[in-house]
C-alpha cells in the first residue's frame, strides 16, 4: 500500500468500502464482517472521523497479531483480514482489509451485518437467508414448496410453455410435462418448487397478487382489479387492464390497414410489467400495485435493488443482470417472454424515446421499487418538438414542492452536502436521497467528482 493510496482513502472520507476508527474495538470487527458480506472494504484504525490520525495509537510488537487473532476467533466463518501498518503525518495507522467473501453470510457474536452506504446494517432473518441462497448460487424460487404439490399444477399450462419454447428451439422438446418440469429443476425430488407453483398454478395464487386501479385523483378509484394467477397469465392480464384504461388513436398511412397508436408504447408497458413480475420479492407481504392516472402510470413492486446495484447501473446497463428469481427468469427466457437478461430497462428507454415519450422515472425506497412512465405526445406532426414539449412538461412537474426547493439550494451552493440539504429542507436524509434519485434520472442534476470534493451540476434546459 503506497502512501498516496492511503492518503486518497483518507481524503475520500468514510464510504461504502472504507471506514475510520480511532482505536481497535468490537465495532472494527462488525465493519469488517459487513464489508465481507457485501463487496469488501477497509477499516483504517487510528483515524478520526475527519480523516486525520489520532496521534495516540500505540502499536507494540504483538498488537496487530493480537487484533487479527481476536477477529479470527470472534467471527464465523473465521475472518482473516490483510494487514498493513502505515505512517501518516508521522503517526501510525493500521489498515485492515477484507475482500467480498465467497461463503456468506459471516457473523460476529451471532450477529450478521452488511454495508449500506457508509454505515453498517444488521441483517434481518430474510436478508440472511437470501444472502445464503446467493452464496450457493440458488434463489428462493428453487426451494421446495411444502404447501403445494403436483396436483396443484395445470399440465395444460406446462404444455403451453413447451409449445412456446419449441417455437424458438432447433431441437424440439418431446418429453411429457412432468419430465420437462424435472429437467428444468421445477420439480426437485418429489416436491415442486416455489417457482414451479408460481409459473404453472392451476388455481388463484395469493403469493403473486397484483392490485391494479384506474385513478381519477390520488384518492378516487374509477375501476380496479385484483389479479391472482400464474405468472404468464398475470403478464397478459396486467397489460389488458392497462389497455382498457388508456386511449389509442388511428393513423392513416396509405397502407391497407390503419396503424394503432396507443397513448403509451405497448412494447415498453409490457416490458415493465414483465420486469415487475420476474424481479418481484415474493417473500414480501406487500402486493405489486399498478396505478393508472390521467397523466402517468405508476408500478410499485416489493423488492429493493440488490446490494451494490444502483438505479444508474440499471438504466445504463453497466452492471451484470442479477435476477432475484433465477428459476422464474430462466423459464421466461426459455419461452421467449424475456429476450435477453438485463436488457429490459434499456429497451424501455429506447422504445419510449423512439415514440416521443419522456424518460421513465425509477425509484428504490424502503423495500419497494417504483417505475413511473408518461404518455407520448398526441401531436402527429410535432416530431422532435412535440417530444421536447412533453419532456419539458414532465420536468416542470418534477420541480414542484420540495424538489424545486432542493434544486434552488443546489444552484446557490453546488457543493452543498446531503446533510445540509436535510437540515435546510427539514426532511430526513433518506428523503433527500429519494428526491436526488428522481432528479438525476430526469437529467436535471448530475454529480461531478467524488463525495468529498465533488459538486452538483444543474441543467434546467429540459424544463424551460
Amino acid at each position: 500500500m503506497s502512501n498516496s493510496q492511503i492518503t486518497s482513502e483518507l481524503g475520500s472520507g468514510e464510504t461504502d468500502v472504507c471506514e475510520f476508527k480511532s482505536s481497535f474495538n468490537a465495532a472494527v470487527i462488525e465493519s469488517l464482517v459487513a464489508f465481507a458480506n457485501t463487496v469488501g472494504g477497509t477499516v483504517l484504525v487510528g483515524v478520526e472521523d475527519n480523516g486525520l490520525p489520532v496521534g495516540t495509537l500505540n502499536i507494540g510488537n504483538e498488537t496487530v497479531a493480537n487484533w487479527v487473532n481476536e477477529i479470527k476467533t470472534k467471527t464465523q466463518p473465521a475472518l482473516v483480514p490483510d494487514v498493513s501498518v502505515e505512517e501518516i503525518q508521522g503517526e501510525p495507522v493500521v489498515r485492515l482489509s477484507v475482500p467480498e467473501y465467497p461463503v456468506k453470510p459471516l457473523s460476529v457474536r451471532g450477529r450478521y451485518y452488511k454495508r449500506v452506504g457508509n454505515s453498517n446494517h444488521q441483517m434481518s432473518l430474510n436478508e440472511i437467508a437470501n444472502l445464503h441462497l446467493q452464496t450457493i448460487n440458488l434463489s428462493w424460487d428453487f426451494y421446495a414448496d411444502e404447501t403445494h404439490g403436483i396436483e396443484d399444477l395445470s399440465l395444460g399450462k406446462v404444455n403451453h410453455f413447451i409449445a412456446l419454447a419449441n417455437a424458438l428451439r432447433a431441437n424440439e422438446i418431446l418429453d411429457d410435462p412432468l419430465t420437462v418440469l424435472r429437467k428444468y429443476e421445477l420439480i426437485r425430488g418429489e416436491r415442486i418448487t416455489f417457482g414451479c407453483f408460481l409459473l404453472f398454478c392451476q388455481e388463484a395464487s395469493l403469493v403473486s397478487t397484483i392490485e391494479a386501479g384506474r385513478f381519477d385523483s390520488e384518492t378516487i378509484i374509477r375501476d380496479s382489479i385484483t389479479i391472482k394467477a400464474d405468472l404468464f397469465s398475470e403478464v397478459d392480464m396486467c397489460v389488458a387492464f392497462i389497455q382498457k384504461h388508456i386511449s389509442k388513436r388511428y393513423v392513416i398511412t396509405g397502407k391497407p390497414q390503419r396503424d394503432e397508436v396507443w397513448e403509451y408504447p405497448m412494447e415498453a408497458v409490457r416490458e415493465i410489467v414483465i420486469n415487475m413480475i420476474v424481479h418481484r420479492d415474493y417473500q414480501a407481504t406487500a402486493d405489486s400495485t399498478i396505478k393508472i392516472h390521467s397523466d402517468r402510470i405508476e408500478l410499485f413492486n416489493p423488492g429493493a435493488l440488490p446490494d451494490g446495484m444502483t438505479i444508474e447501473d440499471i438504466v445504463h446497463g453497466s452492471s451484470p443482470s442479477r435476477p432475484r428469481n433465477r428459476l422464474v427468469a430462466s423459464i421466461f427466457k426459455e419461452s421467449g417472454v424475456i429476450e435477453k437478461y438485463g436488457s429490459g430497462i434499456k429497451r424501455v428507454h429506447q422504445v419510449l424515446a423512439d415514440n416521443g415519450a419522456p424518460a421513465p422515472v425509477f425509484e428504490s425506497m424502503a423495500g419497494i421499487f417504483k417505475v413511473t412512465i408518461f404518455p407520448i405526445s398526441k401531436n402527429d406532426g410535432g416530431g422532435q418538438k412535440s417530444s421536447q414539449k412533453s419532456s419539458q412538461k414532465s420536468g416542470q412537474k418534477l420541480l414542484t414542492g420540495i424538489r424545486g426547493q432542493l434544486v434552488e439550494m443546489l444552484l446557490e451552493n453546488p457543493s452543498v452536502t446531503r446533510r445540509e440539504l436535510s437540515i435546510g429542507l427539514n426532511i430526513a436524509e433518506s428523503a433527500i436521497e429519494k428526491h436526488i434519485a428522481i432528479l438525476k434520472n430526469a437529467g436535471i442534476i448530475v454529480r461531478k467528482g467524488g463525495r468529498k470534493a465533488g459538486y452538483w451540476e444543474v441543467s434546467l434546459s429540459s424544463t424551460q
